[in-house]
C-alpha cells in the first residue's frame, strides 16, 4: 500500500488507487462528470493546495529565490491544524490502501506536490 505523487491528467498506472486532486481549481473546460474518466482526479481535495494568494506566487516563481519564498510560505500554510490533520490522514491511509495525490504542474520540482511529498515522508507515509 502506498501513495503515488502524480501529475493530474497523466495516464493512470496499475494499482494507483484513488486519485486525489490537491489543486485550488478544477480543470478548465472539463465537465465535472469527466474528471475521473479523463484522468484528472476521483476526489477534489483543495485543502492541500496553495491558498489563492500563494497560487499566483507559485505560478510566477521562475527563479530559485522566488521558489524558495513560495516554499517557505506554503510550508507555513501546511502547519495549520487542518492541513496537518489532512496530511496525517493521508500518511496513515498509505499503510492500508493505494492512493495518488497530484497537481497539474508539468515540472514536479517547481510544484507544491514536491513539497507534499516531503511532508508525507516526514509523517511516515509509504511513498512510491
Amino acid at each position: 500500500m502506498s501513495i503515488r505523487i502524480i501529475r493530474l491528467g497523466s495516464p493512470r498506472e496499475d494499482g494507483e488507487g484513488l486519485r486525489i486532486g490537491t489543486v485550488r481549481r478544477p480543470p478548465r473546460g472539463v465537465r465535472k462528470n469527466e474528471y475521473a474518466s479523463r484522468n484528472f482526479y476521483d476526489v477534489w481535495f483543495p485543502n492541500l493546495s496553495p491558498s489563492e494568494r500563494l497560487l499566483k506566487e507559485a505560478l510566477g516563481a521562475g527563479d530559485e529565490k522566488s521558489w524558495s519564498a513560495f516554499k517557505r510560505k506554503f510550508l507555513a500554510e501546511m502547519k495549520s491544524p487542518e492541513a496537518s490533520k489532512d496530511l496525517d490522514l493521508l500518511a496513515a491511509l498509505s499503510h492500508h490502501t493505494n492512493l495518488s495525490v497530484g497537481c497539474y504542474c508539468k515540472d514536479e520540482s517547481r510544484c507544491h506536490r514536491s513539497l507534499l511529498r516531503e511532508l508525507l515522508v516526514k509523517r511516515g507515509a509509504d511513498i512510491v
